[in-house]
């Protein structure tokens, strides 16, 4: 038997994890002193504690370890290493992604672009009768893929693509995943339903507030942060129902990201006034 210190030493593990392990359940002491505490290792222990190092240096989590421990064999751990493969990619991704975010605001500090002012109007819009695609997809990013799915259909069906487009946003706050997303087009005269694809009329909105975003789809979080501000100024308004997005000039008729020009839209409606 090998006291913590000892088998630390022989494993080059530290005390401090091996006590972590143990209170985890992960690797319990062959034996624990009743009257002093002290644990005691033994050398069978070993090859199970190399199995939880190998599994925590691939970045599983201890509940993660005692599953793969549970269930040990060859299938069952490639099966979980490419999981979390794919978790690694992503969270790659995420941080590639703020390294982005990071190099673009010193490019518009440099530029004197980090504040920017997005004028907000107020309009009405008529109803519409359009080709719907609706789908909750994992994020926003997804509304790409929809738009080259309604593209492809609409040239499969000999239909006239109408530029007159848009995307309602369906649910009420931000999501993370599962999103609503609702892609619409203009039609004159509406056809059968087909699969996922629907032909309806959009309800006209008498109170809706837009603003114009010029450049890469990154300067839309200033928009919303617009929005609110307008809110607080003109507390006559709230918002209500779904939010729209139109792209007037795109990636799919424009190479320039700094010449985009995308519209928010948030419907509204009159505070009631008491007396």
């Amino acid at each position: 038997m090998f006291k913590i210190g000892e088998f630390s030493k022989l494993t080059q593990v530290s005390t401090r994890m091996l006590r972590y392990y143990d209170e985890t359940g992960l690797l319990k002491p062959t034996v624990t002193d009743k009257f002093t505490n002290y644990r005691l290792y033994s050398a069978e222990q070993i090859p199970a504690l190399n199995r939880i190092i190998f599994l925590r240096d691939f970045g599983f989590n201890v509940s993660e370890i005692a599953v793969i421990l549970d269930h040990w064999s060859d299938e069952f751990i490639t099966k979980q290493l490419d999981i979390k493969r794919l978790e690694i990619k992503d969270m790659i991704k995420t941080e590639q992604d703020k390294l982005s975010k990071i190099e673009q605001a010193k490019e518009d500090i440099k530029q004197g672009k980090i504040s920017i002012h997005y004028n907000v109007s107020i309009k009405s819009i008529p109803n519409y009768h359009v080709l719907s695609l609706r789908r909750t997809v994992p994020s926003y990013y997804s509304e790409s893929s929809m738009w080259r799915e309604m593209i492809d259909f609409i040239r499969d069906s000999n239909i006239t693509f109408s530029h007159n487009t848009f995307t309602i946003y369906h649910d009420t706050d931000y999501k993370e995943t599962g999103v609503d997303i609702e892609i619409c087009s203009v039609v004159s005269q509406p056809r059968e339903n087909i699969k996922d694809f629907v032909y309806r009329k959009i309800e006209s909105v008498p109170i809706m507030a837009s603003t114009m975003v010029y450049g890469d789809y990154r300067n839309i979080a200033g928009a919303y942060q617009s929005f609110a501000d307008w809110l607080e100024e003109h507390c006559l308004y709230k918002m209500v129902g779904q939010s729209r997005q139109v792209v007037h000039r795109g990636a799919w008729n424009e190479e320039n990201p700094d010449n985009y020009l995308t519209e928010i839209q948030i419907p509204l409606e009159k505070n009631k006034i008491k007396d």
